[in-house]
């Protein structure tokens, strides 16, 4: 299950950063809105938000939940910090990932590109992604609207790499009213996991310092390899 759950926390790079793509039933549309959805990114240096965090996995009638606070800061770093009910913490720097776990006394070390579904969002936030290039965007089926009356929307990743090391099969957002920042994502895998994620007390721009990001790893912790998170 912690498998599962560090792959929702991986692929929520791809929702904290692809918060990002809100799109109504024109086309026309849907390229303004996610024109003014880059550009409210680009001009984002750092974010910080607390999460709740509902994993729904497959074959299992219970859901797990979880919570705590991620942070994000240009260009490309993130740390991930779970407080409930176990502490985890993720660190992100480009494409190094480390997973702290305290309760076993390790540190899982690896790469982005092996641990996560797509690298699209990571390159949004360093300003090199187009969202349009890595997603079809469309309204999500049956035009369900929130807060504010913005419609839940739907990020299908483009078949960029072969079906059988594909692992996300969608993306759905609930977004905030003006500011386009994310409220709720649920990242739909194709194994049938599901994992749900929603944010609250979002920060923008608050100068965030680069030591929050840089972990150093503590006397007596073990440094393991951390598996690829592919699809059997």
């Amino acid at each position: 299950m912690k498998g599962s759950r560090a792959r929702a926390a991986l692929l929520s790079v791809v929702a904290a950063a692809a918060g990002l793509a809100p799109a109504l039933a024109a086309a026309e549309d849907v390229k303004e809105v996610v024109k003014k959805v880059q550009a409210r990114y680009e001009e984002t240096r750092d974010l910080q938000a607390d999460f709740k965090q509902t994993t729904k996995i497959e074959g299992f009638k219970t859901p797990i939940s979880s919570s705590g606070r991620v942070y994000i800061k240009k260009p490309g770093r993130l740390r991930w910090d779970y407080r409930e009910p176990n502490v985890e913490e993720i660190y992100v720097k480009g494409n190094e990932v480390m997973m702290y776990v305290p309760e076993h006394k390790q540190v899982l070390v690896g790469k982005l590109t092996q641990m996560a579904a797509s690298q699209a969002p990571l390159q949004l936030l360093q300003g090199i992604a187009k969202l349009e290039e890595h997603f079809d965007v469309e309204t999500t089926p049956g035009g369900d609207r929130r807060e504010g009356g913005v419609p839940l929307l739907t990020l299908l990743p483009k078949p960029t790499e072969p079906e059988s090391l594909r692992t996300l099969a969608r993306i759905v957002l609930e977004l905030q009213p003006k500011t386009y920042f994310i409220k709720t994502v649920s990242l739909h895998e194709i194994s049938g996991n599901v994992s749900t994620f929603h944010f609250t007390n979002l920060r923008a721009n608050t100068g965030l310092k680069t030591a929050l990001f840089d972990f150093q790893i503590p006397p007596g912790v073990e440094v393991v390899k951390a598996p690829t998170l592919s699809p059997p």
